[in-house]
């Protein structure tokens, strides 16, 4: 491709990006395509000889975007409403044109040296101390098995048969899947119960603690949450990190959904206890506007991560330098991308005070929410609204709440998900895109209430078409 053709199909992409914010809300949330669809309207071989861009854009639009679910759409609002942002979009596209790999820092200086700065700056807005070491990894997911192994390092990695791991009850998946990949065996994962507001009970975690002790069991990591995934709860992190304390366990906080939260003034209590904590995780690609995928990791042990993974073969060593960071020392990956451009983007395109009026906004929208759902005896509000995720369900039964959660989201009106806890389904509405507005959850509050309504009329079906 030469330049000239670069240009002009680079001017169509970004033409079509900006048509596509513009026009989100033309598209059905959910993709209406089959399993198997688009597999079977693509060739089943890869083309012998090149083909022209026009018939490749052509097919992305006429094939690929009907395929897609669209996290971007201001109705999207299942898991964790995400949004990614158009300063964010533009870091994106400049990372893919340098294309370096900031394995060491003199592989590129820039991906090395513009992370510590970015997550400095991040860090200062979520009131963490000066401390904390910060990296990028690509999820959650992968923050907290860094967490877990470097637990395991502090602890007695040549113990593993032994040690336990705590965590609460409604916390993510990933903490076990964690634990597992890191050699803990899953029996040896204790989710504590939680009290009526579904916040870990420290006094279960301090019994489990000292049961396990009483039968030679290691204690080595405790994982609380700020924002669970199903209720968006908060665990007492300050009573959980003196237990931590107590018993020289690692403690790593969950925050990659409500940390964001915490850059506003108001909501700086999400982060009580936060500081005491040996690790943490925050999801700039969950409430920041930041695209997919980009998960800021801090430890106030970057010693005992580094410990736990610095492995470096004669073709990787460079000269000791301490301004001369080497991130492929603080993970299992070598391979680095330069993440760290978009968020960049993102935090000077809109500043601390732009960001937090939007997530100031969707807090605000949840409590509308609630309080609709309040105001409706046809349904319940299911738990205690604190950042911008309301669950409720229909007053009916389990089969009637799953029947409306398809019906909505098949629609192509609305993508909600779904949650059970004490046996009951629930529905999930998490506000995060900056787009959505009042008059979009108005939308899917009314469309809730006639599929309501038709669900009763019809003795238990429903037709998301009426």
């Amino acid at each position: 491709m030469t330049p000239e053709e670069f240009r002009r199909y680079g001017h169509e992409v970004v033409d079509w990006i900006a048509d596509y914010s513009e026009r989100i809300r033309e598209y059905p949330v959910l993709s209406r395509n089959k399993p198997g669809d688009l597999t079977r309207a693509l060739p089943g071989s890869a083309p012998e000889t090149g083909e022209p861009m026009d018939a490749i854009l052509n097919d992305f639009r006429n094939l690929i975007v009907p395929a897609i679910t669209h996290w971007n759409h201001p109705a999207f609002l299942g898991y964790f409403a995400t949004s990614g942002s158009e300063p964010g979009v533009l870091g994106e596209m400049l990372t893919a044109g340098l294309n370096v790999n900031g394995m060491l820092w003199k592989s590129s200086p820039a991906v090395t040296e513009l992370e510590q700065v970015t997550l400095s700056w991040l860090r200062q807005w979520l009131g963490l101390p000066d401390t904390f070491f910060g990296l990028i990894y690509d999820t959650a997911s992968t923050s907290t098995l860094h967490a877990v192994v470097a637990a395991r390092q502090m602890a007695d990695p040549a113990d593993i048969a032994n040690l336990v791991l705590y965590c609460s009850e409604q916390a993510h998946s990933s903490v076990e899947k964690a634990a597992v990949t890191a050699g803990i065996c899953r029996s040896n994962v204790r989710k504590i119960g939680v009290d009526e507001a579904f916040r870990l009970r420290p006094l279960l975690l301090s019994n489990a603690i000292e049961q396990d002790r009483a039968a030679g069991r290691q204690p080595f990591c405790i994982v609380a949450t700020v924002g669970t995934t199903a209720m968006a709860s908060t665990d007492p992190v300050e009573q959980i990190a003196d237990i931590a304390a107590l018993h020289n366990i690692w403690l790593h906080v969950d925050a990659a959904y409500g940390g964001s939260a915490a850059i506003l003034p108001e909501m700086a209590h999400v982060m009580n206890g936060c500081g005491r904590a040996h690790s943490l995780v925050v999801n700039p690609h969950k409430w920041l506007l930041t695209p997919v995928d980009l998960s800021v990791f801090y430890t106030s042990r970057p010693d005992i991560l580094r410990r736990a993974f610095s492995l470096v073969p004669e073709y990787l060593r460079t000269e000791d330098n301490p301004e001369a960071v080497n991130l492929m020392d603080y993970g299992f990956q070598l391979g680095r991308r330069f993440r760290a451009l978009k968020l960049w983007f993102v935090m000077r395109s809109y500043g601390r005070a732009g960001l937090a009026e939007i997530i100031r906004g969707h807090l605000e929208l949840a409590q509308e929410f609630a309080g609709w759902v309040r105001g409706d005896i046809r349904f319940e509000l299911c738990a205690p609204v604190d950042f911008s995720l309301v669950c409720f369900r229909y007053c009916g039964s389990d089969a009637d709440n799953q029947k409306l959660l398809d019906a909505i989201n098949q629609s192509g009106t609305a993508l909600l998900s779904p949650a059970v806890f004490g046996g009951r389904m629930l529905l999930r509405l998490a506000i995060g895109n900056y787009r959505t507005t009042r008059n979009d959850l108005r939308r899917v509050w009314d469309c809730l209430g006639l599929l309501a309504d038709q669900l009763v009329l019809s003795g238990g079906t429903l037709d998301s078409r009426r």
